[in-house]
């Protein structure tokens, strides 16, 4: 649409857009709206919608993945987390996000202490598994709903948004009752029924790249959750399978200036699931960053020798706190900050 062009008019193009069969996706930037028509491009008459009142130009947009695209929204989106009875926390732009804690809540007194131990060495967000995907039906599967009670009455109690995992639809409505944000595992990155579930919610989604997903699939599992009208989308590169084996997967650092150049959706980097041990998880973490991420998700314990799920990758809290303080050098280099709580 044209700069400043009228709620009427934009209303009036929404209308034409839905006549003709399509679905009207409305971006409201600072200086002008864009509309998205998603929907069968033959049934679409570009040249009836470039004549319509403050329109100023219809531009096809060739890739597959249309709303994550940067050409449906120029400038980066920034999802902000959280703000009810927590602080609201933005990632993308110039914020970025530090996400902490430990990979599953085993009990409520160990959620708490590691809880307050990342809030005080950088932390803005709470992450937690009370549903753990294992590769053994025999591992530690989660506690369930008396995890998320914890994760809730704690994340309200220190003004930290949480995050947790969803694995399976019929989680959705449960865990949306206690979350600030879904997570979406590798595992689960092309579950499109999954990927629509939280879509029709309103909760900020953090989606992770699938073991073997290139950035195209990736960003088309993200459209998934666009297309519903969530437009609360962060994605994580959290590594990929190659044939290296001197680690537990390999962080695509490329895919991060290739999604901020194709889509204006933040990424964040989970540095402790592509290392798989700790003393490597600061280095990656740090590269991450370097190569324009908005923020990390990682993994902390302050026993890891006790913990009931990859306690060989989480930080001990000193090394978390040595860990930040690269990683805010880091971000001045992109004139960001990160968020804090403190």
């Amino acid at each position: 649409m044209k700069p400043n062009a009228p709620d009427a008019a934009i209303d009036r193009v929404a209308a034409e857009i839905e006549r003709m069969g399509a679905k009207p996706h409305l971006s409201r930037g600072q200086f002008r709206t864009v509309i998205g028509a998603v929907g069968e491009e033959a049934n679409i008459d570009q040249s009836h919608l470039a004549a319509l009142d403050g329109v100023e130009r219809v531009v096809p947009i060739m890739k597959p993945y249309k709303l994550a695209s940067r050409e449906f929204h120029e400038d980066d989106s920034v999802v902000e987390v959280g703000g009810k009875a927590t602080a609201k926390v933005k990632i993308g732009g110039k914020h970025a996000v530090c996400i902490a804690g430990p990979c599953t809540v085993e009990n409520e007194d160990m959620f708490y202490r590691i809880a307050r131990e990342v809030r005080d060495r950088g932390a803005a967000m709470l992450r937690g598994g009370a549903f753990k995907p294992r590769t053994s039906p025999y591992s530690f599967q989660g506690l369930g709903e008396p995890a998320l009670k914890w994760m809730r009455a704690c994340g309200d109690e220190l003004k930290m948004p949480i995050c947790t995992e969803v694995m399976d639809t019929r989680q959705v409505e449960l865990i949306e009752k206690y979350t600030d944000a879904f997570q979406i595992g590798a595992r689960n990155m092309q579950n499109f029924d999954l990927l629509r579930e939280v879509g029709k919610t309103q909760k900020p989604v953090i989606l992770k790249r699938g073991l073997a997903a290139t950035v195209k699939d990736w960003l088309l599992s993200a459209e998934y959750v666009l297309s519903q009208g969530n437009r609360s989308v962060v994605l994580c590169e959290r590594g990929i399978k190659t044939f290296e084996d001197s680690i537990r997967y390999s962080l695509d650092i490329t895919s991060v200036p290739v999604i901020n150049e194709w889509s204006h959706l933040p990424v964040i980097v989970d540095p402790s699931h592509a290392a798989g041990r700790r003393d490597l998880v600061a280095a990656i973490a740090a590269a991450g960053m370097a190569a324009g991420a908005h923020g990390i998700i990682v993994e902390v314990h302050y026993c890891p020798s006790e913990a009931q799920c990859d306690g060989p990758q989480a930080l001990l809290p000193d090394q978390f706190a040595e860990m930040m303080g690269q990683l805010k050098q880091i971000v001045r280099v992109f004139k960001r900050e990160f968020a804090s709580t403190m």
